[in-house]
């Protein structure tokens, strides 16, 4: 058995407690085997554990567990980082779970606001810098922290009280789905609930970034004068929140 091999039927062993692994490597009988095991196992529940402590404590212990222990039969590590071991856990939250979409809402809250915080920085645009702007032509650039969702239950209502330290209400579904916006500003991640209206612009000017696009959408959806005024609210808006770091022309 060459070093490739040898490698390959370790990681079998590590993630399928493959039989054929285990008899390849030590005969099938070494007990010190589950100790790698185990501590392979162990080493991503607490990944998943630091990844989610609100979805976690929402959930309860022992559905917390059931849940990543379902996620690590199914997805072992893929990536450099173990920060990233945590991208697809509300996937498996939706398999496990999948008559409470408000622990897939808070699992996504508690995801974005990690990779956010993580990804990388771009200096976001100050309002002086608009003050010669073509806006009949301008092309708006969004920062790459920003992550936007929509949210179908009252799961960032349950995020803020938890970190708050405070009684969280229970969950329960929307009246009409909300967008979910979470970036990074300075070095603090942020969360915040849209509004229908103002999360299908985002996402407009997130895929299109064309303010005059923006500006047509609006218009359709609200009529010229009030369309209009939205646009520029939503800009200033934008702007403030440290949202914008460019405008191409």
């Amino acid at each position: 058995m060459n070093l490739a091999e040898l490698q390959r039927g370790f990681r079998s062993w590590l993630v399928e407690a493959s039989d054929d692994a285990a008899k390849q490597l030590a005969g099938g009988s070494d007990p010190g085997l589950f100790v790698y095991q185990n501590n392979y196992r162990g080493q991503l529940v607490a990944c998943l554990q630091s990844s989610f402590p609100q979805t976690r404590a929402f959930m309860g212990d022992e559905a917390f567990l059931h849940a990543a222990v379902a996620h690590i039969d199914a997805r072992p590590p893929y990536a450099w980082t173990l920060d990233a071991y945590a991208d697809h856990f509300g996937e498996t939250l939706r398999t496990e779970f999948p008559l409470n979409p408000d622990v897939q809402d808070l699992a996504w809250i508690e995801q974005a606001l990690g990779a956010a915080f993580i990804a990388g920085d771009a200096q976001p645009i100050a309002f002086t810098d608009l003050a010669n702007v073509d806006w009949d032509t301008a092309r708006l650039q969004f920062t790459p922290t920003l992550l936007t969702a929509q949210a179908t239950t009252n799961a960032a209502d349950i995020w803020w009280a938890m970190q708050e330290g405070k009684e969280h209400p229970e969950g329960e579904m929307l009246a009409e789905p909300r967008g979910l916006q979470v970036w990074r500003r300075g070095y603090v991640s942020c969360l915040r609930t849209l509004d229908p209206l103002e999360y299908d612009a985002l996402m407009h000017a997130q895929s299109n970034g064309s303010f005059p696009s923006l500006c047509e959408m609006l218009i359709a959806r609200l009529g010229e004068e009030e369309g209009v005024a939205r646009a520029g609210a939503l800009l200033a808006d934008w702007v403030g929140s440290e949202l914008i770091t460019g405008v191409e022309v």
